[in-house]
């Protein structure tokens, strides 16, 4: 089995409360990580509290120029990465006569052309290394057609879990694993303060183990899903909602 000790990830939206706690995850296990957000004043408060195990980079993942000169930039410092965490996103709760055309495509570039663009300029390497791993943070919401969430975040999200299952089948035999992680109501700022306190009552009753999900139980996801152990897991999509849907 391959050792995870000075593997080499990069970790989107590392800046948020999903994205620390893998990022942090990651570097107890040995990993380095490239932390990437366009929130730089928060990376760099990590990265003096983390080390040289980590790297800040900030760009938006959601131009792909950007994204293919941030990952130049890791490849020239750090060399090829190894894993990759498609975890940049944003919300929104819009229903579709209420989701204009510019949110629309905001909350798609973010959240699917991102992962699509850092996929395109990681995979590659990946394969010529015969060793990887992709995990996109996908959501319940595309299960569900979206309970609170939004049409333009709910089919980003459907997009999310369709381009897992197509580079997981494209990078199987090259010793690539891609999977996707679909969590529920995670207990950060984006979810919680989009929810009227109505909301969070009326969901905390529908869960069944009343409570938010953390984002310690997602990344503790992120690192079995890197780990050499899961090496027979790819095109999976793995629930963490507490109950909420069984399937």
């Amino acid at each position: 089995m391959t050792s995870l000790e000075n593997k080499i990830a990069v970790v989107t939206g590392a800046a948020g409360v999903l994205g620390e706690a893998v990022v942090r995850r990651f570097v107890a296990q040995g990993i380095k990580v490239v932390m990437s957000d366009i929130n730089g004043s928060h990376l760099s408060d990590l990265h003096s509290e983390l080390g040289d195990a980590t790297m800040p980079l900030v760009f938006d993942v959601s131009d792909d120029n950007a994204a293919s000169k941030a990952c130049e930039k890791i490849r020239e410092n750090w060399g090829a990465p190894d894993i990759l965490v498609n975890n940049a996103g944003i919300l929104s709760n819009n229903k579709v006569a209420e989701t204009s055309v510019e949110e629309w495509r905001r909350v798609m570039s973010i959240n699917l052309d991102g992962a699509f663009y850092m996929s395109r300029e990681l995979l590659p390497a990946m394969k010529s290394k015969k060793w990887g791993r992709i995990i996109n943070i996908c959501s319940l919401a595309a299960k569900t057609g979206g309970i609170t969430a939004g049409t333009a975040y709910t089919t980003s999200k459907g997009g999310m879990t369709a381009l897992t299952f197509s580079l997981a089948r494209e990078a199987a035999a090259d010793g690539v694993t891609v999977n996707g992680i679909s969590p529920a109501y995670i207990n950060t700022p984006m979810v919680m303060e989009q929810l009227s306190e109505a909301q969070r009552q009326e969901l905390l009753n529908s869960i069944p183990v009343k409570r938010f999900c953390e984002g310690d139980e997602v990344a503790h996801v992120v690192s079995f899903l890197t780990s050499p152990m899961s090496g027979f897991i790819t095109g999976e999509v793995i629930d963490i909602n507490g109950g909420l849907h069984l399937d």
